[in-house]
């Protein structure tokens, strides 16, 4: 019987998207550091909650939380024109979100200011919208779009200006710290690639509120004691103004 023979496929927009991610995230000196948290309170709150925000609305406001309090996490490392760290006023939450695009699926990233003066209400109605709302609709989206499927050079080099060049465009387009999660999948990602400063993620969320929580970080702006001190601030950030929060849509509902 004859072999069969395979075939070549063209890159699709959102392969070719993912290798422009990855070429830049290669260059960051990136570590991750995990903690186990226990939210078994934040659990049983967020279970009788009305409505029910997702984890990624919780573990976004949560983290901008401890962004706001720790500057250090809202500074990125910039080459040009000498290294140095630009530090931002505000958080920007960049979310990585799965949407169908022409039959396949791919990856964009959402962008969020300020979630920690949003409700956890508000934060979900977005996260809802980027997964829904038509996605020529959503202008990070279309942005990433059309610099995709410019040529090669050129796509490269409006990354490298991205990530370089100018501080605040840097985080207004890109964001300041990252969400990447499919712990609703039942998995998790031990050491996710990004050329954010920081990126949260974390995996399934055990009935008792057992949770392995990561932060992958730059090293070259951050180094692993602050990254720890970032997780306990979070774990304490979920159990005191997020549980207060999730308790509080308990009792509006029950009114």
């Amino acid at each position: 019987m004859p072999t069969p023979s395979g075939r070549n496929l063209r890159l699709s927009v959102p392969r070719r998207f993912v290798c422009d991610l990855l070429h830049f995230a290669h260059k960051v000196p990136s570590v991750p550091v995990e903690r186990r948290m226990r939210l078994g309170l934040v659990v049983a709150a967020r279970a009788v909650a009305s409505p029910r925000p997702s984890w990624c609305a919780i573990f976004t406001k949560a983290y901008s939380f401890v962004a706001a309090a720790q500057p250090e996490l809202r500074r990125a490392y910039l080459s040009f024109p000498w290294p140095h760290l630009y530090e931002h006023p505000e958080s920007v939450a960049s979310i990585a979100v799965e949407r169908d695009y022409e039959d396949e699926p791919g990856i964009f990233f959402g962008h969020l200011r300020h979630p920690e003066k949003l409700s956890l209400a508000e934060i979900e109605a977005d996260l809802r919208r980027f997964k829904e709302q038509p996605i020529t609709k959503i202008s990070s989206f279309r942005r990433s779009l059309n610099v995709t499927r410019l040529p090669r050079p050129l796509r490269r080099l409006l990354w490298w200006l991205g990530l370089n060049l100018w501080g605040r465009k840097r985080a207004h387009y890109l964001g300041t710290f990252g969400v990447s999660v499919y712990g609703s999948l039942g998995a998790s990602a031990l050491h996710p690639l990004t050329p954010l400063t920081t990126t949260v993620n974390y995996g399934p969320i055990e009935p008792d509120g057992s949770v392995h929580v990561r932060i992958v970080y730059d090293h070259r702006v951050l180094d692993g004691g602050t990254v720890a001190r970032a997780l306990d601030h979070l774990e304490r950030i979920l159990g005191c103004e997020i549980l207060a929060e999730l308790r509080y849509l308990q009792a509006v509902d029950a009114a």
